[in-house]
């Protein structure tokens, strides 16, 4: 990945960081590869994470080890190993690489890098109100808001999940028959996950499918009432999507989704919940958390302009007698917080036209003067406009030992000054 490509890569996560500091997410740091046992507890051996797309290994010890196919199962494990709790509520971020096994489409390779933001022992509303702002800010930031719609559901507490989830199985059951393969397996192990199926055979069946408001307990209106006041207090406009689901048990109230129409089928670009029971499920202290992932790729794609680097300075020696010289500038300029371009070989002219392609705003020409003298000329790239003198002044009074020539009358566009040559 170079150029464009990188610099839209760069520019999602150089945004992420900025946004993210702002609503007072801390970076946290996993490892790549962690103990297998970590996403089987924690993503179910049935999942497909975990039977059909991580990438497994035995170690020298003889221990299964896996590369991490998502970040919330090893933040969690190391918020019980190093004992976090003690720092709780927690507001974590996290952004890398990620290994599934799966067949590579439009921004979703085999490995691919996400975004992920936690709140880690919080179990009010408000935490999820905040990590949706955080993934709603983040999107304004990049400038795709637009292009996405937030959607949003409920999994209810335990007990409401329980009800909910019996009443699909019994509607499922009555039509197993006509329920896709995929489905009727489902069926046995997990019937809430037949309602995200994308088949059309099933489609009907999930159309009349019981909706989980009818099993709300009191807690569980509540808490889902109190998210959407949040949402609506925090200018967050969303929709309701009443078969967002998560399959696993550890997933408590909301669930949420970022899509964009702008990537075909694949549509999601953000998604997450409140997983209020893994790190109990995990072995640790029962800790309610939420939080979410994005695909860095897929939202690079969405971003209608790279942000391409600014080189403040092409640097250019016109006489190899200078080229040491040049190599002083260059090094005296970003001392003093300007971005620099320099080549390594060719004559004057051939540097210019190499310059040419980082367009800078402004280039050094250095020329071989006399009495230990080095003479530096200063212009906007390629134009014969008149300088910013202001702006001049600042980059050649960062070259240490510069003095201005005072006797030389260089055209308008053009400032020249001399320094002791070293």
């Amino acid at each position: 990945m170079i150029g464009e490509a990188a610099a839209r890569f760069d520019h999602v996560i150089e945004t992420f960081n900025r946004v993210r500091k702002l609503h007072g997410f801390g970076r946290v740091e996993v490892p790549v590869f962690e103990a297998t046992a970590v996403f089987a507890r924690s993503l179910g051996e049935t999942t497909d994470v975990v039977s059909k797309e991580m990438y497994e290994f035995t170690d020298r010890g003889g221990d299964a080890m896996c590369l991490r196919p998502e970040f919330t199962a090893g933040i969690a494990r190391a918020y019980i190993e190093n004992g976090w709790q003690q720092h709780a509520p927690l507001k974590l971020a996290a952004w890398g690489p990620l290994f599934r096994y799966e067949r590579p489409q439009k921004g979703r390779f085999r490995q691919f890098h996400q975004l992920d933001a936690e709140i880690l022992g919080a179990g009010e509303p408000a935490a999820d109100v905040e990590v949706i702002a955080l993934g709603q800010h983040l999107l304004d930031e990049l400038g795709v808001a637009g292009d996405v719609v937030v959607t949003l559901n409920s999994m209810g507490d335990p007990a409401t999940r329980a009800a909910w989830s019996a009443a699909v199985a019994a509607h499922f059951a009555a039509h197993r028959g006509d329920l896709s393969e995929d489905s009727q397996r489902r069926l046995e192990a997990n019937p809430l996950r037949i309602l995200d199926s994308k088949d059309a055979r099933d489609q009907a069946l999930v159309a009349d499918a019981p909706q989980i408001d009818a099993y709300f307990t009191a807690e569980a209106g509540a808490f889902f009432e109190s998210l959407q006041k949040g949402l609506q207090a925090s200018g967050i406009a969303w929709t309701r999507n009443a078969r967002l689901v998560r399959g696993l048990d550890y997933y408590r109230h909301s669930v949420f989704e970022f899509v964009t129409q702008s990537l075909g089928a694949q549509g999601t670009v953000l998604g997450g919940g409140r997983y209020d029971g893994l790190i109990g499920h995990m072995g640790g202290p029962d800790t309610p958390a939420v939080g979410w992932a994005a695909g860095i790729e897929r939202l690079a794609m969405l971003v209608a302009e790279p942000e391409l680097p600014v080189v403040d300075v092409a640097v250019i020696p016109e006489h190899p007698s200078v080229e040491l010289e040049a190599v002083r500038l260059v090094g005296a300029l970003r001392r003093a917080g300007f971005s620099v371009f320099s080549s390594f070989k060719g004559n004057a002219k051939r540097r210019f036209e190499v310059a040419k392609k980082v367009s800078p705003v402004w280039q050094l020409s250095v020329l071989p003067g006399s009495q230990g003298l080095v003479w530096v000329d200063l212009k906007r790239f390629g134009s014969s406009v008149e300088i910013d003198r202001l702006v001049a002044e600042r980059i050649l009074q960062s070259v240490p030992g510069f003095r201005w020539q005072t006797d030389l009358d260089p055209p308008a566009h053009k400032l020249r000054a001399s320094y002791q040559s070293i």
